[in-house]
């Protein structure tokens, strides 16, 4: 029996949960990661990918509100090893945007293996997770900006941080382009977002989930767990007229509540305007960096929490961690991830 989006509890599974996105420069290439169906959900988790659906990178040139560039992967069902093949096909322009366009293939190969294609490497499969951050001090952050309300400094310490991934696996996506990809030269201003989609009943395809910014859903959408948010299946261009003053809001009432900004309706709008359109940003060929002063691309070292709590909070605040913690997790070469 298949799992179609008609199925209610289809869209539930972590294999169709976006967990990371990065986006930085190789060695004469730009590196897209998308990483999926964390173990840290629960421990009898399905492991690979799921073979009804789509991954998709989606990239906008020049602050364009439509994407002109889809990377799209599809995968074949587990075979005996667990192993799955992949095919990865190129849509530019108009079809960039249409789910029915099928797109130029450009590589095919099975996961755990590196593949090339027409200027592009790619390795998928299970890796160990190199994202970091202490849950707990997440949960005061969410009780905060749920309920506008000062942050309690007291249940959580920064010398007592641990990082509630350790150990945790994921199954990850590494697609690699080469600068001599003429949509993607060195300079080109970009904005990049990834989602997954599920095949229907009816023939089609629903977005089950996205991700552009780091921190998104944890923050705003915390117990969005079923995949129910609108945020979920909307474009990225919907994004400000149709949730832009729920950002702003959310932000104001915890600003407002710890004193940090002076007018903190505009604060709020200042931040819903940084993160709306939810695509990240990135200068092709440039250093990546998620940081405080300047958010272009994002590397697997990058301390996300960090950035999106002190940008949230309108003040300092440190996560306790750094990226010594998961320096086992990261390779300087491509893959760049350590398989599982």
């Amino acid at each position: 029996m298949s799992h179609h989006l008609d199925t209610p509890l289809a869209a539930q599974g972590g294999q169709l949960y976006i967990d990371d996105l990065y986006v930085f420069d190789g060695d004469g290439t730009t590196v897209f990661v998308m990483d999926v169906n964390s173990s840290v959900t629960r421990a009898d988790i399905k492991r690979g990918f799921h073979a009804e659906a789509r991954y998709e990178f989606k990239v906008h040139f020049n602050g364009a509100d439509a994407e002109e560039l889809t990377y799209r992967f599809a995968f074949g069902e587990p075979d005996g090893n667990a192993t799955q093949t992949f095919q990865l096909y190129e849509l530019t322009g108009a079809d960039a945007r249409d789910d029915a366009a099928m797109g130029t293939p450009i590589a095919d190969g099975r996961t755990g293996q590196i593949t090339t294609g027409q200027r592009v490497r790619v390795w998928a499969g299970r890796i160990t997770d190199p994202f970091y951050i202490d849950l707990d001090e997440l949960a005061t952050i969410n009780g905060a900006v749920k309920n506008g309300a000062k942050v309690d400094r007291s249940v959580w310490r920064a010398d007592q941080a641990k990082n509630s991934f350790a150990g945790t696996t994921v199954e990850s996506i590494v697609l690699e382009v080469s600068h001599d990809e003429p949509l993607l030269r060195p300079g080109t201003e970009i904005g990049v977002w990834c989602r997954t989609l599920l095949a229907t009943d009816a023939g089609g395809w629903r977005q089950i989930n996205r991700a552009g910014h780091p921190m998104m859903w944890p923050v705003f959408w915390p117990h969005d767990t079923d995949f129910s948010d609108p945020a979920n299946f909307r474009h990225p261009r919907q994004d400000l007229p149709e949730d832009g003053e729920e950002i702003a809001k959310a932000v104001a009432g915890v600003v407002a509540a710890n004193g940090t900004a002076p007018d903190p309706q505009a604060y709020g709008w200042s931040v819903a305007r940084a993160l709306y359109p939810d695509v990240l940003p990135y200068t092709v060929g440039t250093a990546a960096n998620y940081g405080f002063a300047v958010r272009n691309g994002r590397t697997m070292a990058d301390n996300a929490p960090e950035v999106m709590f002190s940008l949230i909070l309108n003040t300092g605040t440190t996560s306790g961690l750094t990226p010594d913690v998961t320096k086992a997790a990261r390779a300087d070469t491509f893959p760049y991830v350590v398989p599982a």
